[in-house]
């Protein structure tokens, strides 16, 4: 098996957030943010994204097995990330509100 990251970008497979391997016919994607329990941060997605879209357009390729490092596959969308990205009038809203997502009379 030859591993190199997913993200052509990164220069070292570890700092990859999803590392690809092949075998014969088969690709392995490993996500790789063990320390964050591989959580799905704007950059795993967008490896993701990118190492799905090169598995697509390689007919050696019959199967995708998605695999990874760490005690845990994923613990979801990286929801430090999210709230990083609030503006601060987001922010203060969301906090009024008890912390709910919805306004009043919404529903989901």
């Amino acid at each position: 098996m030859t591993a190199a990251p997913a993200l052509g970008l990164i220069t070292t497979p570890t700092q990859a957030p999803v590392l690809r391997e092949d075998a014969r016919d088969v690709a392995v994607l490993t996500l790789n943010r063990a320390e964050a329990r591989n959580t799905l941060s704007t950059s795993m997605i967008s490896a993701l994204r990118d190492a799905f879209a090169s598995i697509a357009t390689d007919n050696r390729v019959r199967a995708v097995v998605l695999a990874a490092n760490g005690p845990a596959f994923s613990a979801g969308h990286d929801l430090k990330e999210v709230a990083s990205h609030r503006s601060d009038a987001d922010a203060r809203r969301h906090s009024r509100r008890g912390g709910h997502s919805f306004h009043k009379g919404e529903t989901r």
